[in-house]
């Protein structure tokens, strides 16, 4: 999952990405909430962990916006200090998920993470068949049917579509679709990207009358619509 960090101290924020990456997460790190909040208008994240002192805004309004660019169901962790007992019901009055008392303990980062995301995304939990409408995607294999047929499909046009499927209804940045699909390829051209988005439309006929619609968002990146009822 690709999450966000804000820290004032940098060697934190770094730390902290430096534990989540080794659990296989994708973190990007930020020292200000005016950048985070930046990144969250032209970026898509799954979750968000900040430090509820953030000395640039309050914790209650970097809550507030940071809701209004995430996904409905995101979940928030904020960090605050051993004797910050008023940050903590603030926080959590404001709609933050889950909180942590510096100094953190990685193990413990790791499992509190999880444990909101997984509660997030059951979707993505590694279930070995996943099935949406007509669509059954086997992810053991790297199968997927329609309507009971194997489609011929690449590797990456299979993750490429089930992270449609995984995240339908929601924008999704083209950052974001090549660090989840092109892990390790750290430069894809545009038109890379444009030509496998293309083939899975086809390839998996995503048009009205099969209830589902792939789109581009203007400057931003890709969105899979689920039509009618």
């Amino acid at each position: 999952m690709r999450i966000a960090v804000l820290d004032n101290d940098r060697s934190q924020a770094e730390l902290i990405c430096q534990v989540l990456t080794s659990a296989g997460h994708i973190c990007h790190s930020f020292q200000t909430a005016k950048d985070v909040l930046a990144q969250l208008r032209k970026d898509s994240y799954d979750m968000l962990i900040f430090d509820w002192q953030v000395v640039d805004l309050g914790g209650a309004e970097v809550l507030r916006r940071a809701r209004e660019k995430l996904p409905d169901n995101a979940p928030v962790l904020f960090l605050t200090t051993s004797s910050g007992e008023d940050d903590i019901v603030a926080g959590l009055a404001a709609g933050a998920d889950d909180y942590m008392i510096k100094p953190l303990r990685r193990s413990e980062l790791v499992a509190r993470v999880q444990a909101l995301l997984r509660r997030a995304y059951p979707a993505q939990n590694g279930a070995e068949s996943l099935q949406f409408g007509q669509y059954v995607f086997e992810t053991r294999p790297g199968r997927l049917l329609m309507d009971g047929a194997v489609l011929d499909v690449t590797h990456k046009e299979f993750y490429l579509a089930l992270l449609f499927f995984r995240n339908i209804g929601r924008p999704l940045s083209r950052a974001y679709i090549h660090e989840a699909v092109w892990i390790r390829e750290t430069i894809v051209p545009s038109r890379t990207m444009d030509t496998h988005v293309s083939r899975v439309r086809n390839k998996l006929q995503l048009k009205p009358e099969n209830g589902f619609r792939l789109v581009p968002v203007y400057s931003y990146g890709y969105r899979l619509e689920k039509l009618g009822a």
